[in-house]
């Protein structure tokens, strides 16, 4: 059966970089039939070298490939100081704080930023190109100016949520090495303080030893705790720093970030990404997804501690010459309202948010939207995770009013860009799905054996050709990398990238993601590793064994369900189930971050395991979502453990 199509406003693909599908069928083309000149095209048109390169692509060291070899340049050159002359008086960021302060930064006062954060991390911290910063920072334009700072002299800056936990940043440190911290006291959420500060000397007290400076903004001036020769304040010696400062010269492939994501396994995967195909990839996705012009004004929702924060919040945007809007709050707060309000006020373009921010807006005010005036939309985006049909339909019609293009982008923090996504002046979209590949992208839905699945069969979703702002390697450990992104699925007797997400394509080569096949979690767009949030339940005392699944979640999308066998000495003495669940989700709290709570907690005599040991989680996924178990038991080491888990969960009410 075919879906429903909605097409393109006729008088926006007047106007756009991309205005039909036959447009794009030949930039397809062009990239299947010449795939490095197609690139070098793009390269040499948008990227201003300070060297040029000498070869394209590198495939000699494959999964190791490189891009653009022996070219030179400077991210922030390309974000920051070939705007000055043309564009030096337009707004690069409008920050809006939770509280509604506001500041309009120019491109010449972010110029001046910079440079300064750049001049105050060399000069006076002795930061030079190479060393690692970690920046645990809120949603405030210093974090901005701290990131490219970082990229202006060559630094290699690595951002953690700042909801994670003091845990969790430590480990996130002591895997980079990091020489500095860039943090906050605090910021200020729904309207009250909250801080940073303290979670940063909790990670420090053990373990730290690269770390020499903690740099700390005074968001909101609370008290915090100063260490003498440890920690200084950026308000205070920003003043005194020049606002010139001359840029590193980088090679195409020097590292520009590391971004921790969670994986299989229990330790985060530190994802390196490089400068020269980042930053083009960066741009040309601005370009051709969100159809970005000179005077267009976008928001995107997100947090820089996350990937959207930094390819579609500060490199992209500014690549772009883009104003692009940072928002240090939740778009629910003070109400429903405030998120429309600010499109209404700052006449917004385009706007990006995750489904789980549309559904919690749609719940909560429905109809809100048509209080404002959001007739400056043109462009909407969902990012992070597979949005349902009922919460894409809203979106459109309500939010947009029918007439902007909706942008379901599929990408990963090991892609550095959007890889899936329609093109809002030329793809038909059908609700809730990817759509096609964008131009010079490869993918496809496999078999591990390499074949295509026929159209309505799942899939592996895999990128079959190298891409420049593809992940490099994991920092510290190749191995690690190939075997996570290159060990699953051979085509023509070659490895190729799997995004650990399967897919479906149906007859007319629409290509729907249906999410996560591997031991990751996809809460409210963020990833996390089974693994990991098992590993912190683990360190409870009276717990023995754990297994943790993902559970289908009308708001958050998956929510996190963990099985519970408790130590033999406390099983039967132990009290209040809900006083355990209270217990162990502190435990996560504390390990990882509020993000990783679990939503159900049950506690079972038993896992369903192999003769071999194996956890059986499909059994274990079929039981939290109520479904009939259709995998053969009588492979288990305990068949009966199954009816016996099934029980534990219906008397605990889940």
């Amino acid at each position: 059966m075919l879906q429903e199509k909605y097409y393109p406003n006729k008088e926006f693909a007047k106007q756009a970089r991309i205005k039909n599908m036959c447009e794009y069928q030949e930039l397809m083309d062009w990239a299947k039939e010449d795939y490095e000149g197609f690139w070098d095209h793009w390269a040499k048109e948008k990227i201003d070298w300070i060297e040029p390169y000498d070869k394209i692509l590198d495939e000699s060291d494959a999964p190791f490939y490189k891009w653009f070899v022996g070219g030179k340049l400077n991210v922030t050159q390309q974000c920051i100081d070939r705007h000055i002359d043309v564009r030096k008086n337009k707004a690069a960021i409008i920050f809006e704080g939770d509280r509604g302060d506001r500041q309009i930064i120019t491109y010449l006062r972010l110029y001046r930023e910079v440079n300064r954060m750049a001049n105050l991390l060399r000069n006076e911290f002795g930061v030079k190109k190479g060393d690692r910063v970690v920046l645990y920072m809120p949603m405030i334009p210093e974090a901005a100016y701290a990131m490219l700072a970082c990229a202006r002299i060559g630094a290699i800056h690595s951002v953690v949520f700042g909801g994670f936990s003091a845990e969790a940043l430590r480990d996130r440190i002591q895997d980079a090495e990091a020489k500095v911290i860039i943090t906050a006291d605090g910021a200020y959420r729904k309207g009250a303080p909250y801080m940073l500060k303290p979670v940063v000397d909790l990670a420090l007290e053990e373990g730290c030893p690269s770390v020499e400076k903690v740099l700390v903004v005074q968001r909101n001036f609370e008290d915090v705790i100063w260490i003498g020769g440890r920690d200084y304040s950026y308000n205070e010696m920003i003043e005194s720093q020049p606002d010139t400062c001359e840029p590193e010269v980088m090679d195409s492939e020097d590292p520009l970030f590391l971004l921790y994501t969670s994986g299989s396994t229990g330790k985060p995967k530190g994802v390196q990404h490089s400068q020269a195909g980042y930053i083009l990839w960066a741009q040309m996705t601005m370009e051709w997804v969100f159809d970005v012009k000179e005077n267009d004004t976008y928001w995107c929702t997100a947090d820089i501690g996350w990937i959207t924060g930094h390819t579609y919040i500060v490199y992209g945007p500014l690549a772009a010459g883009a104003t692009t809007v940072m928002f240090e709050g939740v778009p629910t707060y003070p109400d429903a309202g405030r998120a429309w309000k600010m499109v209404q006020e700052l006449r917004i373009n385009q706007f990006y948010t995750a489904p789980t921010a549309i559904r919690v807006l749609h719940k909560m005010g429905e109809h809100e939207p048509e209080k404002y005036d959001l007739s400056s939309l043109k462009v909407l985006g969902t990012v992070g995770e597979p949005i349902d049909p009922p919460a894409w339909k809203w979106y459109y019609d309500v939010v947009g009013g029918g007439k902007c293009a909706i942008v379901d982008t599929w990408w990963q923090t090991e892609t550095g860009g959007h890889m899936i996504s329609p093109l809002p002046g030329a793809t038909p979209v059908k609700p809730a799905c990817a759509t096609f590949p964008l131009p010079g992208i490869m993918a496809e839905v496999l078999e591990r054996d390499g074949t295509p699945v026929a159209p309505g069969e799942q899939g592996l979703l895999c990128i079959t050709r190298p891409w420049p702002s593809m992940i490099r390697t994991i920092w510290g450990d190749p191995e690690r990398f190939k075997k996570s992104y290159f060990g699953d699925v051979v085509k023509e007797g070659q490895p190729v990238y799997f995004s650990g997400d399967g897919a479906v394509v149906d007859e007319e080569g629409y290509i729907t993601i249906t999410g996560r096949v591997d031991d990751v979690i996809n809460v409210s767009g963020h990833r996390m590793g089974t693994a990991e949030i098992e590993s912190a339940i683990k360190k409870h005392p009276h717990v023995a064994e754990v297994a943790v699944v993902g559970r289908p979640d009308p708001i958050k999308g998956e929510s996190i369900f963990a099985y519970i066998v408790l130590k033999d000495d406390v099983a039967d003495s132990l009290g209040e189930e809900v006083e355990l669940t209270k217990e162990i989700n502190e435990v996560i709290a504390r390990e990882i971050g509020n993000i990783a709570k679990a939503d159900a907690i049950v506690v079972v005599p038993g896992l369903p395991k192999t003769r071999s040991g194996k956890v059986m989680r499909r059994i274990l996924r079929a039981i939290a979502k109520g479904e009939e178990i259709k995998q053969d038991i009588s492979t288990l080491e305990d068949p009966s453990i199954v009816e016996k888990i099934q029980e534990a969960v219906r008397c605990a009410g889940c």
